[in-house]
């Protein structure tokens, strides 16, 4: 039988790549939450974006939680959350906007 905690870390799937310093984000200021589940970081695309800093940004509701966009350099990487209350976790993401 297939665990499926199997790949997960502090409720952070790690079957794929993260991008610079989203890992350090997810465990500190997402998957520590009560209301988060688990994270699913999903693929990452180049995109034409410049600059190191981390942006991250809330863009959709799910039906398991929310979908979110993560911006490091000319890297873009989408991020599922798992929670039951994506209110709180757009308010949260919304203060590091």
């Amino acid at each position: 039988m297939y665990s499926i905690m199997k790949h997960r870390k502090n409720k952070i799937k790690r079957q794929h790549g993260i991008i610079k310093d989203l890992k350090k984000f997810l465990e500190k200021e997402v998957a520590s939450k009560d209301f988060v589940s688990g994270v699913i970081p999903g693929r990452i695309t180049v995109g034409n974006a410049t600059g190191e800093k981390l942006k991250i940004r809330y863009q959709y509701s799910t039906k398991s939680g929310a979908k979110l966009i993560a911006v490091s350099g000319s890297s873009v990487q989408e991020i599922f959350v798992i929670t039951g209350e994506p209110e709180k976790l757009k308010k949260l993401i919304d203060k590091f906007a």
